[in-house]
């Protein structure tokens, strides 16, 4: 069974009731059973990520292998579920994210769309075009850093 991979970069408004078009760029990549079926959550650097419902749940059963008996990891697992909401699409396209889960990632008035993989994240314009100013230097050092391992892999 393979995966649905995702791929594009997609800036959208919110209008005054705080709904957001999902944008037709990435709606057509989605699976055909996966709209109005979609969970939206907290993610890492102050984003949120959208996922399938199928892909939310294959999420949830990998929190359950963690042991449920150890701190860290249930506090792992509340934050990591913490605020994940499930989505419907209107007739429009259009869906209302939480009010909580946008000020989680400071979007306001357009919000970015940023798909890779798997994944799905939405993030507020600026922190997203702030994340992304890197130079090329930096870059390229990085790309060595976590690619150019004999084994592929970063060390840590």
């Amino acid at each position: 069974m393979s995966k649905t991979l995702y791929i594009g970069e997609f800036v959208a408004k919110l209008d005054d009731k705080g709904r957001v078009v999902l944008p037709a760029g990435l709606k057509k990549q989605l699976p055909k059973d996966a709209i109005g079926k979609m969970v939206v959550n907290r993610g890492f650097e102050k984003c949120l990520t959208l996922y399938t419902r199928k892909d939310w749940d294959t999420e949830l059963g990998n929190l359950s292998s963690l042991n449920h008996f150890n701190k860290k990891h249930r506090l792992f697992i509340r934050h990591f579920s913490n605020g994940a909401t499930e989505i419907n699409l209107d007739n429009s396209s259009r869906m209302l994210i939480p009010k909580k889960l946008c000020e989680y990632a400071e979007i306001k008035n357009e919000a970015v769309f940023y798909a890779y993989g798997n994944r799905i994240e939405i993030w507020s314009n600026s922190n997203y075009n702030e994340l992304m100013d890197v130079d090329a230097d930096d870059f390229a050092a990085l790309a060595e850093d976590v690619m150019g391992k004999e084994d592929g892999g970063a060390d840590d």
